[in-house]
């Protein structure tokens, strides 16, 4: 009987021994297999790149996974307490696993296995091991993976603090809505910095972990705050907050403030995109989604506001004159329309407008409208007599007479609210409004530094991601001829040299008509100063300044200022044919007001890496006595600008003095109404097909284009000075228009003399203060290059032409040997 009790008792024993050892051998095997847990002292998670604007307001986030990486020591309590409440209250105390708490799991796991219950296994697992489970393991429910998950949360706790561990968790835990760590949590549901949320906020982000999708506070209302009351409850539980703050906390509503992805302001859109491309380009899409570049822009949100207020309203007072298309859709009224309309795809980036549906007719005049929560609204025939039936570019129906003309009941169009009433109620009342077809761009560049202060790219982003005013290459027109006249005055013209303005003909080649280039209007002033011939745009004048200089001298102009790389010598080239973008005219024009000093075009000052490093600066100026510890009353350090001249500094002041006449005296007179000093050049191609205005003021230079994207005419006198020379007033009047009047600086070298506009000649009471290089001015004896125009060389007197008559381009000869008449 000994015997046998003794035989059992060993077996027992050896069986023992055989299980311990096999368990510790299966132990040691997986122990092998664990991964490199030392990794994680030096992880460096991906983390959100955002893009800043000058004054540093957030205007752009890009990530594939939305993160914000903060310290320890700048997370408040308050979010430490809620989530170690919601996840792991004895953190602080257990060595990296919870023994309680896996003997609870296992007994709730029995259970569920006994009732046939179809649940997921519960793992009890720590903030340690959920780490160890995110950073180092997969998500599968196996025993391996579990016993790998517990083995681990006890290195990392014999490797790491504490405050270590909690570090990775908050900064890496997935919170739902692209959201990783409370950082870009607290962002992107309510739009706030971690010291800025309420306890209720609080204890909603910390119960996402557990399932984000379940607690979704717009799809799962109901279950969100039911979770969130929980951990607030616990929090009262563990004494982090008192129960007076948890009662308060329980009754607030939640409200959640998504923030989008992208561009964080709908009007920085086209911008923001451009910087985003660039870095793409230059430093790899790697650093732009996972490498938390903080990227300080040249965006200034004032101006990018006036530019885009001008160009909507430049681009929807040409879209009136043409007529009403009619509506967006239709909806059925005897449906649910509402829920149709709210389906819909709107403009969200112009925030005025609103889409509603016309349920009816109203009691006197014009219509009734409803939008999709419900609302009403009125639109009074008043408001609708714009909308003349389009029929073609130039041909429009007669204005309406009743509502019933433009609209019916089931319509879709947009509205917009009229000015509010003095005591700032809007009475319901809406004014029709259509999107435009054309389309435009407008760009706002500081011309001494090329940066980019302003860029709008068309009319609605969320109608068009096409940028206008980066991308669009399109025929310039006379806003080419400042080139010309530039590269004359380099060769010896002055602004008072007389080229004569009659009919040029030229030979295209053989077997080829005659080109016949005709001015605006089929005019001709005869012998005229070369002031003259810019301010009125004249195109037979500046052909015959390129026939005299030589093509080959303006293809030389037009690459160095950066207009166009691969122009050819042909004549029609010096009337604007050649396409060029919105950013390479403006930045062209900037160097005539800078002095004619080299800049190119930058959206981006400065960028620094995650670690606060700078790797990019678009100033690369050294400024020697800018690291000053203390001020001793030394001189304030001047940066030189050591940028390489395009342009002899008086000649860029002879184009600015002469395009200040474009506004005063010119095809831009609009443009005066602002009342300070400004200048610029319209444009307009063939067939009305483009109109242009380029300008500046001392300080800011400004191109804008308007056009349509598949190229077509505007209509019959839809010029430069007609639509986009209005645009930039407008602007302008914002930008630089409330501020004291700034004179453009006149470089060293210039003298001004007093002579007739028409002659050039002094006159003691002569129209206009002419600038010339000094010994170029009358009286010096200097011989003008172009004044032997004055006796009638270049031009008979045929214009049997019937090319356009607009002040641009007509069809470009090719480029045959030229035969001049």
């Amino acid at each position: 009987m000994y015997r046998f009790i003794a035989y059992t008792l060993g077996g027992i024993a050896v069986l023992m021994i055989s299980v311990f050892a096999g368990v510790a051998l299966y132990l040691y095997k997986l122990s092998q297999d664990l991964p490199d847990y030392k990794r994680l002292a030096n992880y460096q998670p991906p983390i959100t790149t955002r893009v800043y604007a000058n004054d540093g307001a957030l205007i752009a986030e890009y990530a594939r996974e939305r993160r914000l990486f903060v310290p320890i020591d700048a997370i408040p309590r308050r979010v430490i307490d809620a989530f170690l409440s919601a996840e792991d209250k004895d953190f602080y105390s257990h060595p990296g696993v919870d023994l309680n708490g896996v003997m609870r799991a296992v007994v709730t796991n029995v259970q569920n296995y006994m009732s046939s219950a179809n649940k997921r296994p519960e793992g009890a697992s720590t903030i340690t091991q959920q780490v160890a489970k995110n950073f180092l393991l997969s998500s599968e429910a196996t025993l391996e993976r579990k016993i790998k998950e517990w083995m681990l949360a006890f290195r990392l706790e014999d490797a790491y603090s504490k405050d270590k561990i909690l570090e990775l968790y908050l900064n890496e835990i997935f919170l739902g809505s692209g959201s990783y760590g409370v950082a870009a949590a607290a962002y992107n549901y309510f739009d706030k910095s971690l010291d800025q949320l309420t306890i209720a906020e609080t204890a909603f982000l910390a119960g996402l972990p557990k399932a984000p999708s379940t607690y979704h506070p717009v799809r799962n209302h109901n279950a969100a705050i039911g979770r969130r009351n929980w951990v607030i409850e616990r929090m009262a539980a563990n004494q982090f907050i008192s129960d007076e703050d948890s009662q308060k906390a329980t009754s607030e509503a939640l409200i959640p403030h998504f923030r989008p992805a992208g561009a964080q302001s709908a009007e920085a859109q086209f911008f923001a995109e451009e910087i985003r491309r660039w870095i793409q380009q230059n430093y790899g899409d790697d650093s732009l989604y996972d490498g938390g570049l903080a990227v300080r822009s040249t965006f200034d949100p004032k101006l990018q506001r006036y530019g885009v207020m001008a160009l909507r309203k430049g681009l929807v007072g040409y879209d009136r004159r043409h007529g009403w298309r009619g509506p967006v859709t239709r909806v059925d009224l005897a449906t649910d329309w509402t829920k149709t309309l709210k389906d819909m795809p709107t403009l969200v980036d112009v925030t005025e407008w609103r889409l509603a549906a016309v349920v009816g007719y109203g009691a006197t005049e014009g219509v009734r409208i409803g939008f999709s929560d419900g609302t009403e609204g009125r639109i009074p025939l008043a408001e609708m007599k714009w909308a003349r039936k389009f029929i073609a570019d130039e041909r429009q129906g007669p204005e309406p007479k009743k509502a019933s003309e433009v609209v019916t009941p089931g319509d879709v169009v947009y509205v917009e609210a009229l000015p509010k009433a003095a005591d700032g109620s809007t009475n319901g009342v809406y004014g029709l409004r259509q999107v435009p077809k054309v389309n435009g761009g407008l760009l706002a560049m500081d011309p001494h530094t090329g940066r980019v202060l302003a860029l709008v790219g068309g009319f609605s982003y969320y109608g068009s991601e096409f940028d206008r005013a980066w991308q669009a290459m399109r025929q310039t027109g006379s806003a080419f001829k400042p080139i010309v006249y530039a590269a004359a005055l380099d060769m010896g013209y002055t602004p008072s040299s007389i080229v004569l303005d009659v009919p040029f003909v030229a030979s295209q080649g053989q077997g080829l008509p005659m080109w016949r280039p005709e001015n605006y209007g089929q005019s001709f002033a005869g012998p005229s100063t070369l002031r003259e011939g810019l301010e009125k745009s004249r195109n037979l004048m500046t052909v015959r300044i390129a026939a005299d200089i030589g093509m080959e001298k303006v293809v030389e102009y037009a690459r160095k200022f950066g207009t166009s790389d691969s122009m050819l010598p042909v004549l029609a080239n010096s009337l604007g044919s050649t396409e060029s973008t919105l950013v390479r005219m403006t930045t062209a024009y900037s160097m005539f007001v800078n002095g004619g000093k080299r800049i190119y075009p930058a959206l981006v000052d400065r960028i620094q890496d995650r670690h606060g490093k700078t790797i990019y600066r678009h100033d690369k100026r050294v400024c020697e006595g800018c690291n000053a510890e203390a001020f001793a009353n030394q001189e304030e350090p001047l940066i030189a600008n050591d940028a390489e001249n395009v342009l002899d500094s008086r000649t860029a002041y002879q184009i600015v003095h002469m395009l200040e006449g474009v506004v005063e005296r010119g095809t831009a007179v609009i443009v005066k109404e602002v009342g300070v000093p400004l200048a610029g050049k319209t444009g307009t191609t063939n067939d009305y097909k483009d109109a242009w205005f380029v300008g500046f003021s001392p300080n800011m230079a400004v191109g804008i284009y308007i056009g349509f994207d598949q190229p077509g005419s505007l209509g019959k006198g839809e010029t430069g000075g007609t639509n986009a020379a209005p645009i930039f007033k407008e602007f302008m009047k914002e930008a630089v228009g409330k501020q004291p009047p700034v004179p453009f600086r006149i470089p060293p070298g210039i003298r001004l003399v007093r002579v007739d506009l028409k002659s050039g000649r002094p006159s003691s009471g002569g129209t206009v203060l002419e600038a010339f290089k000094a010994g170029t001015e009358p009286g010096s004896g200097y011989a003008a290059r172009g004044d032997r125009f004055g006796a009638g060389v270049g031009g008979v007197g045929d214009d049997g032409s019937d090319s356009d008559p607009s002040d641009d381009a007509g069809t470009s000869p090719s480029n045959g040997d030229w035969g001049l008449y």
